[in-house]
């Protein structure tokens, strides 16, 4: 918050050293902060020392000392004064009233004990003083090893062990995350294996023709395409076969298949091109050859012409069976 009060130009008596003497009223104690949060003062370590100003009105002339440390002494003063508004008092038609922290920071190089000194503040017209901390400021020194004479290294973190308490939500929260992988592991295999079993009872070319269906339309006859359409189109072609003639045709090469198919019901000319359009996929798929559109537009209606017509076929060899 930026204070709007005055701030004398000339500070008090041109510069006070520390320890000045002269008119003063007392005006209570200064404070003393350590910069490090540590229960000890070490060589260079740096504390914040001030005063606080309670209730001053809005506008009132205040002047703070540039500190000087006394001759030979160790203390050091790192920067200007600090003010800080701790409380803003606002009444209409009434000028604000702040509670103000004034302060400094210093710092010692030597080891020792060091009295601070008092503050003095001319506010308003009026000097006052602010009484130091009667105890003096103990700066340690860094240990040394009496034998190498060097200082001692800095003391690593001390690691308490873990209670229960603390490993409780950790162990709880991993132990819902492993249900949560079960539960959605069995959830989905469930849901597989159901959808499996689903389409393994329908009939073998109801399952050929839907998969079929796919592969309607030139999309597929680009030439970066063709190696997904014939293999899509021939992987139907072969489920249909296992399932209608026992052929293990998903492991089998295009010969292997056509040779278990030779005897079947299969009409010549069927098989004929049955046997062609396999063969020209697996140039496709792995020879690079590039089919016309021409070619591929014979593709679907000769694969769903062979999965109706053995169908067919296969309905009315049920149907003699079953008029003998």
């Amino acid at each position: 918050m930026k204070l709007r009060l005055i701030i004398s130009a000339a500070l008090l008596a041109a510069a006070l050293p520390l320890g000045a003497q002269g008119l003063r009223k007392d005006a209570g104690q200064t404070f003393l902060e350590p910069l490090q949060k540590r229960d000890s003062v070490l060589i260079a370590d740096q504390f914040r020392y001030g005063i606080t100003l309670e209730n001053i009105t809005e506008g009132t002339p205040l002047a703070l000392p540039e500190l000087k440390p006394e001759k030979d002494s160790p203390l050091e003063i790192l920067g200007d004064w600090q003010l800080d508004s701790t409380r803003v008092s606002k009444k209409k038609e009434t000028p604000a009233r702040y509670n103000i922290r004034a302060s400094i920071v210093l710092t010692a190089f030597d080891g020792g004990n060091y009295q601070l000194p008092d503050i003095p503040a001319l506010v308003n017209g009026d000097t006052l003083v602010f009484k130091a901390p009667e105890e003096p400021i103990e700066v340690k020194e860094l240990p040394i090893d009496m034998e190498t004479f060097q200082p001692h290294d800095i003391k690593p973190q001390v690691k308490f062990p873990y209670t229960f308490r603390e490993i409780l939500p950790w162990l709880l929260g991993t132990l819902a995350a492993i249900g949560l992988i079960i539960f959605l592991y069995y959830f989905i295999r469930n849901r597989r294996k159901a959808a499996q079993e689903k389409e393994q009872a329908e009939p073998a070319h109801i399952r050929a023709l839907r998969k079929l269906d796919k592969y309607r339309g030139d999309r597929f006859w680009k030439p970066e395409n063709q190696k997904v359409f014939y293999s899509g189109v021939t992987d139907a072609l072969r489920e249909y076969i296992v399932s209608r003639y026992g052929v293990g045709a998903m492991e089998m090469t295009t010969a292997e298949i056509f040779e278990g198919l030779q005897g079947s019901d299969i009409p010549k000319d069927l098989y004929e091109e049955m046997k062609s359009l396999f063969e020209r996929a697996d140039f496709v798929k792995f020879a690079k050859f590039t089919a016309t559109d021409e070619e591929n537009a014979t593709v679907l209606p000769q694969a769903v012409h062979f999965v109706t017509a053995t169908y067919q076929a296969e309905l009315e060899e049920e149907t003699q069976t079953e008029e003998v």
